[in-house]
């Protein structure tokens, strides 16, 4: 419940820094060269290309699912999103990163418009999150946040690996 006790200030950041994801996306991987966009990053985590997919589904498939449920069902279960069995299902690395910055941007734009919307009292509708308990629509911004956070500290090492971001040839 940390967003209903947040200043006006503190909202204001908040949004503005998941808005910035899909730019900082834009900005770090859409000049790589096909080459490097499935460059693993240190210790294997993911390539540019896996992270902007992951980013996509994840948005859509647990983020805008979970923030849909909590507004349509009394108390829901939501369960896990295991990012990593999806990307290797899905196979991120086939893909283009062009669409995943592309796709990852849309649906963070509509998740972000869909919680702007909310009145007063949506923001306490809550449910159980597989592996987390309990959270409430007021948790979600907080939970992309930290999830934005997570993955622009593996972007920003990736990026500062030799040959990190440097080869655009490919």
């Amino acid at each position: 419940m940390k967003y209903l006790m947040m200043t006006r200030a503190d909202r204001e950041t908040l949004w503005r820094s998941l808005d910035a994801m899909p730019g900082f996306l834009a900005e770090r991987f859409a000049p790589l060269s096909a080459r490097e966009a499935v460059r693993p990053g240190p210790d294997g985590a993911f390539s540019p290309v896996e992270q902007c997919w992951h980013l996509a589904d994840l948005e859509r498939e647990a983020f805008g699912a979970r923030i849909r449920r909590l507004l349509a069902d009394t108390d829901p279960y939501l369960a896990d999103f295991d990012g990593a069995r999806v990307a290797r299902e899905r196979d991120y690395r086939a893909r283009s990163l062009a669409e995943g910055i592309r796709q990852f941007g849309e649906a963070r734009a509509a998740n972000l418009a869909l919680l702007r919307s909310l009145d007063a009292a949506q923001w306490s509708r809550a449910g159980t999150q597989e592996g987390v308990g309990r959270v409430a629509l007021c948790d979600m911004p907080h939970m992309m946040a930290e999830h934005d956070d997570a993955h622009r500290a593996e972007i920003e090492a990736w990026g500062a690996e030799p040959s990190g971001g440097a080869d655009r040839t490919g």
